[in-house]
């Protein structure tokens, strides 16, 4: 990429709206490649972001975002209200106007030497994705993998990206040295439905092939089946086909959970959904017209049908830890989204 040939001047407001809230701007990008998208970078005050304590929806503490946006483009996206700190949309915004911490390693290593840190684990991939398709030109994971290893700090890793095969070799030498943890998000099973909802990310077989090859360098990779959609996702059978796929790649378990459409990203999916699936407005309707969960009537009703299915391909339930983002199976440690009940029925009531 020619980046230098296509730079844009942060004076020129008509292109780059918003830019007033974005600090430490050093120019923006754009380039065919990336059709449609412009690369704000910045040179970032800090790298590690603290979580505080009391915060009830996020199971860890610490966590690094080397980009704000995400050219994923997933439609359910629960971040997309996070741009409008930047006074950009949550909408388009967020997919096509990313900002790129383009120091943020540099930093990161001077946060890491303060004798003042504690070494605690840090999660990435929580808010937009590390390994998204501008990490194959900016490359700034590397360098993040390097500088906590060689502080001796823990970390985790989330992306729907395949790009994190790259990067294996950096994270099996630093999973020598500290605990590493890592998670591929593959929520849809069906080509066509993933370029609907989610056309920035690669295949969910790419994505399979990145876990199955973490996996043969024995390093641990759960699988996130998040979220899962009603009625478009939530069959028997496209359950039973995706965890078939998910065991072949060998990942260690599944942590999955309902949809979740909080203010700002149910205005976006919802206006999808009437575009792509009209005639699944109603039931949506009754399920998230009041609260931004999936009723629990539904949420247990799904648990029924994920536990057998589950069990028949040999798979943990895995969770989400309170302080490092992931955990392996089997800890009875407060996972971080609504858990499912038992239920009797074995059809949703609400449809």
């Amino acid at each position: 990429m020619r980046w230098a040939t296509q730079t844009l001047t942060a004076e020129d407001t008509s292109t780059l709206p918003g830019l007033a809230a974005v600090s430490g701007l050093v120019r923006s990008v754009q380039t065919p490649e990336f059709a449609g998208i412009t690369f704000h970078e910045v040179l970032a005050k800090s790298a590690l972001n603290h979580v505080p304590g009391t915060s009830k929806a996020m199971p860890f503490a610490w966590t690094i975002n080397p980009y704000r946006g995400c050219s994923h483009a997933c439609v359910y996206c629960f971040a997309r209200p996070t741009h409008e700190y930047l006074e950009f949309d949550g909408g388009a915004d967020f997919d096509q106007q990313i900002v790129v911490k383009v120091n943020v390693a540099e930093v990161l290593r001077k946060e890491l030497s303060k004798p003042s840190w504690q070494r605690n684990p840090v999660a990435l991939g929580t808010n937009t994705d590390p390994y998204q398709r501008a990490e194959g030109r900016y490359a700034l994971m590397p360098s993040i993998i390097e500088a906590l290893a060689h502080s001796g700090t823990p970390f985790t890793v989330l992306t729907k990206g395949s790009l994190m095969r790259r990067d294996l070799d950096f994270i099996e030498q630093a999973a020598a040295v500290v605990p590493v943890g890592l998670a591929m998000s593959i929520a849809v099973y069906d080509d066509e439905l993933q370029q609907s909802i989610e056309p920035g990310t690669p295949t969910a077989k790419a994505r399979l092939a990145t876990v199955a090859a973490a996996r043969e360098r024995g390093l641990p990779c759960q699988v996130f089946m998040m979220p899962i959609l009603p009625l478009l996702t939530d069959g028997i059978d496209q359950l039973d086909h995706a965890l078939g796929l998910v065991a072949a790649s060998g990942a260690d378990s599944v942590v999955y959970s309902t949809l979740y459409l909080k203010p700002g990203v149910k205005q976006w999916f919802l206006a999808w959904l009437g575009r792509e699936h009209p005639e699944l407005l109603p039931a949506y309707s009754r399920l998230y017209g009041t609260s931004v969960y999936a009723p629990a009537e539904y949420r247990s009703w799904l648990g029924e049908r994920m536990r057998p299915l589950l069990r028949k391909h040999r798979l943990a339930e895995g969770r989400e830890s309170s302080i490092g983002g992931l955990l392996p199976p089997g800890r009875a440690d407060k996972p971080g989204l609504p858990t499912f009940g038992p239920v009797g029925d074995s059809q949703p009531m609400l449809f």
